[in-house]
């Protein structure tokens, strides 16, 4: 049985760890408190002594890639983008949230629905704290969720929104841990790839605290960043803007920011890549595929959202959502709008697919060092 000490050594300190948090709320979750993050948000021994190594941080660990084939039988995965039983793109009926969100404010829409109408007992989502700044939430009210509306691609660990790092990642995991002690038991989440498929491991292996998650929603996620001050003032003189004048993110097949004034800035990823996170070079995942419904900008007219249903339980979601407090882009302004939406998404998983294969073959022979 391999354990922490086997994880540590192949993936966290090779600098392709996802910080997915996966490992780290397990051993918590389960009063073991072994493990912890450090100061750059990678897991680590917080009291060794208290490791029982049962290995299960290993297991459900997304990157070596243990019980793959079996998660995949689950969740009825098929090239080249998972499963995919109903694309669709889409935006909130209600006006305010679609301002308040990015892409159309679908995830809040139906997150808000669900919780209306008693299907969930809370979600796990993203507050904003700053630019590039977010914290995990657990959110059990309406009102909660739409104080976290808005696509600031994922959280950011609490630790950081205090200090000068900055960072579009941090594992969601973290706000479940609130839903445990209250003991609720119909969890939605939204998630980035890398954390999708580590639940869904935990789900195979009954790991707990899967258990309590009712909904795996995804994220498009063409990768993430990470970076100091430094980094902060090299993106100011790639876009041209200052800091204290975002308002709002996203990250579609570019960086988008828009500031306080309306102007929009697009920066090309390319111009960013240094600023990305190492672990993402390795991860093939660019649409959510293990999730129940994953959601995107990508391929969608502005205001509006890429949607796809997975799972049969995601289809309904969808269903219930729709013509309720969702509602379809009207086809007949372009009936060929949907093909050529999935036709995207699945380019641009091959593409990802093909840059982390690559990127492992390089890996094997020039091994990295934990790096951000």
């Amino acid at each position: 049985m391999k354990t922490f000490h086997d994880l540590r050594e192949e993936v966290v300190e090779k600098g392709f760890c996802h910080r997915c948090g996966g490992c780290v709320s397990f051993c918590t979750a389960v009063n073991f408190g072994a493990l912890g993050f450090d100061k750059d948000g990678f897991p680590t021994y917080i009291d060794e002594d208290r490791c029982i190594e049962c290995g299960i941080c290993y297991l459900i660990c997304p990157e070596p890639g243990v019980y793959e084939k079996e998660v995949k039988e689950m969740v009825g995965w098929q090239p080249p983008m998972g499963s995919v039983l109903a694309l669709e793109v889409a935006r909130a009926v209600d006006p305010a949230i679609r301002a308040l969100g990015t892409d159309g404010g679908v995830v809040t829409a139906i997150l808000v629905h669900l919780l209306q109408e008693g299907f969930i007992d809370g979600a796990v989502v993203a507050k904003k704290t700053g630019p590039f700044q977010v914290e995990p939430v657990l959110a059990t009210t309406p009102e909660e969720l739409l104080q976290s509306a808005g696509f600031y691609f994922d959280v950011v660990h609490g630790m950081y929104h205090k200090s000068k790092v900055y960072s579009t990642f941090t594992p969601s995991f973290q706000g479940l841990r609130p839903a445990m002690k209250e003991k609720l038991r119909r969890i939605a989440l939204v998630g980035t790839p890398c954390q999708i498929k580590a639940l869904r491991k935990m789900q195979y292996l009954q790991v707990s605290p899967s258990e309590t998650i009712f909904l795996l929603l995804g994220l498009f996620c063409s990768g993430h960043f990470s970076f100091g001050e430094q980094g902060r003032r090299r993106l100011e003189e790639i876009g041209g803007f200052k800091w204290d004048d975002i308002e709002k993110i996203n990250l579609k097949d570019r960086l988008i920011i828009r500031l306080k004034s309306g102007e929009v800035k697009n920066i090309p990823l390319t111009e960013i890549e240094p600023l990305k996170r190492p672990a993402c070079k390795y991860c093939d995942d660019y649409s959510a595929e293990f999730a129940d419904l994953s959601f995107g900008g990508l391929g969608a007219p502005d205001g509006w959202t890429t949607v796809v249903a997975r799972s049969k339980k995601g289809r309904a979601v969808l269903a219930e959502a729709r013509y309720k407090v969702i509602e379809e882009f009207p086809l007949e302004q372009d009936p060929q709008l949907v093909r050529r939406v999935r036709q995207l998404v699945e380019e641009y998983s091959t593409a990802k697919r093909k840059r982390a294969q690559q990127e492992e073959e390089k890996l094997h022979q020039h091994p990295l060092k934990k790096s951000n």
